[in-house]
């Protein structure tokens, strides 16, 4: 989306926890962490910084980021809190989150953040900030990034404000969130066109790009409007982790430098792909291979 983007690996920040299911069933997962462990099976080499429990499921989580052949330097052992864990829901279709509070990764301590490259694109979201401990390590580790910010929105009911959002969106330079998102953090804006044009004319911000579920996506920046949509053959098992999978994909066009329309593309097309399957991540190496292949990665 940008040629002019160093290609140091991604720095991603945030939560990882279970996503447990009213089957019993769970699935590894965290917006940030599914971030990570996509851009890992595309060949980025993230670092992810986070903190887990010294626990089982902490070892369950070391173990699959192991295997997964992730860089754990960046994870944080917690002798005092448990690693994080999410009940999920659905009410038509769509999930709700019940995400235990005081999890591990709330108290992710900076002085134990290995040393970053100043080129690297920082990756984070939104929901890891609703703990003042975590929310000061990643402003002391955004001084290490220069410019070069993602934000991902996602708001989480009772876990985020107007004025907290306000505030970090001012210093990124990517913008990702979803057209309820949007909705909220521009309410006095009646459309989709007025709501992103009214935060690229206030803010530094270089692209913003508005996932809207089954209707596509759009991405935005002064004076170009790129939209795509997804196959209407797309077989929905759950929607858990789409959007980190759309985001994945962007954090992947900045480092090869594709173009913003071929970017968004792909994004939505494997987004699609992840849809079909239970939970937001898979073990299954095969699962990216047509990717890698048809994007020659």
């Amino acid at each position: 989306m940008n040629p002019s983007i160093i290609n140091a690996r991604p720095v991603i920040f945030g939560e990882v926890l279970f996503d447990c299911f009213a089957d019993d069933s769970r699935v590894l997962g965290g917006a940030p962490f599914n971030v990570a462990w996509h851009c890992q099976a595309f060949g980025l080499q993230p670092l992810f910084i986070s903190r887990i429990g010294k626990d089982p499921l902490g070892d369950e989580i070391q173990s699959a980021m192991l295997d997964w052949n992730m860089d754990i330097s960046g994870l944080q052992l917690d002798t005092t809190h448990a690693t994080g864990i999410v009940d999920v829901s659905f009410d038509n279709g769509e999930p709700s989150y019940n995400i235990v509070e005081n999890s591990a990764w709330d108290f992710i301590d900076y002085q134990s953040i290995p040393a970053v490259d100043p080129h690297s694109v920082l990756y984070h979201g939104s929901l890891a900030l609703r703990n003042p401990v975590t929310a000061s390590s990643l402003v002391n580790l955004k001084q290490q990034c220069s410019k070069s910010i993602f934000i991902d929105v996602n708001l989480r009911p009772p876990w985020w404000n107007l004025p907290l959002i306000e505030n970090i969106i001012h210093n990124g330079r990517w913008l990702k969130l979803n057209i309820d998102e949007l909705a909220l953090i521009v309410p006095d804006k009646k459309n989709i066109e007025e709501r992103v044009d009214h935060l690229l004319s206030h803010l530094d911000i270089e692209l913003i790009i508005v996932t809207q579920g089954k209707a596509g996506a759009i991405a935005a920046r002064q004076n170009e409007w790129r939209s795509t949509q997804p196959d209407k053959t797309v077989n929905v098992i759950d929607t858990v982790g789409a959007g980190d999978a759309f985001s994945s994909v962007l954090l992947l066009g900045l480092h090869k430098a594709w173009s913003l329309e071929e970017t968004l593309n792909r994004a939505q097309q494997f987004a699609s792909a992840v849809v079909g399957q239970r939970g937001a991540t898979t073990q299954d190496q095969k699962f990216y291979t047509p990717f890698i292949k048809a994007w020659h990665l």
